[in-house]
């Protein structure tokens, strides 16, 4: 068989980032992803329940889809749910349907708004750290944007907590020990892990929880829903096993 005989169509996805926290040399910096439509070895990886009871089938799939030559864990969380919604729009189409209580909802996923990196927010372009100053306390953080191998060291070491406490619930602390990389200027690593949980306010967590949310580069999985008074609301759009199996029936 002739070499490229068969071509199979992609498309460039624009990354919520602009590829401006990833270094200059990264294929990321580009800000773009290019990405192939969905085949008939993907619906393999989907249905693969090796890959579903380790809980990597997303990834296996998205790695699969995904053409330019990238390090899959560099990608920031905001960049891969780009890529994530891409490749449902790319294998299933735009229309998505779920349950609301008893109706069922389709809504184009096309229109979900993306928030894009606001570049003044960024210490220096292509570099992975910001600037955030606490209001309560005053105490100045630098900060980055956690990506897949964050998040995966994450999740091990949540995993290693429930194994000595089973009732361990730290996920919001250790999320912020991996995202602060400096306090006051100190980038020690056991000091910041001492600071997280022994200085760090409840409220001044929650506003810097409260920042985040309107400022990581992200798509916003939410629509607009017409209520049964004819109001038009804002919706958050689940993200259910239909999503990547429209024909399951769930």
């Amino acid at each position: 068989m002739e070499e490229n005989k068969f071509k199979f169509p992609t498309e460039m996805v624009e990354l919520p980032s602009k590829g401006l926290i990833y270094p200059k040399d990264n294929p990321l910096s580009s800000g773009t992803i290019e990405m192939k439509y969905m085949t008939a070895k993907e619906e393999d990886i989907l249905t693969n329940q090796n890959y579903i009871k380790q809980g990597i089938v997303l990834e296996k799939l998205l790695k699969s889809l995904i053409v330019s030559k990238i390090d899959y864990d560099d990608l920031i969380v905001g960049d891969k749910n780009m890529v994530m919604v891409a490749a449902r729009i790319l294998g299933y189409g735009k229309d998505y349907s779920f349950k609301l209580g008893d109706e069922t909802i389709t809504v184009d996923l096309t229109d979900c708004p993306t928030r894009y990196l606001d570049e003044s927010n960024l210490i220096e372009p292509h570099v992975n750290s910001f600037e955030y100053t606490f209001p309560s306390s005053g105490n100045k953080i630098t900060y980055k944007l956690l990506n897949n191998k964050d998040e995966k060291n994450i999740q091990a070491e949540l995993e290693g907590l429930k194994k000595i406490d089973k009732n361990s619930s730290a996920e919001l602390s250790t999320r912020l020990k991996y995202m602060i990389t400096s306090v006051n200027g100190n980038s020690d690593k056991k000091d910041i892990r001492e600071f997280v949980d022994n200085f760090l306010l409840a409220k001044d967590s929650k506003n810097f929880r409260d920042h985040l949310r309107t400022t990581q580069p992200d798509i916003e999985l939410v629509s607009k829903y017409t209520n049964a008074e004819g109001v038009k609301e804002d919706i958050n759009i689940p993200v259910t096993v239909s999503f990547f199996w429209p024909d399951s029936g769930i």
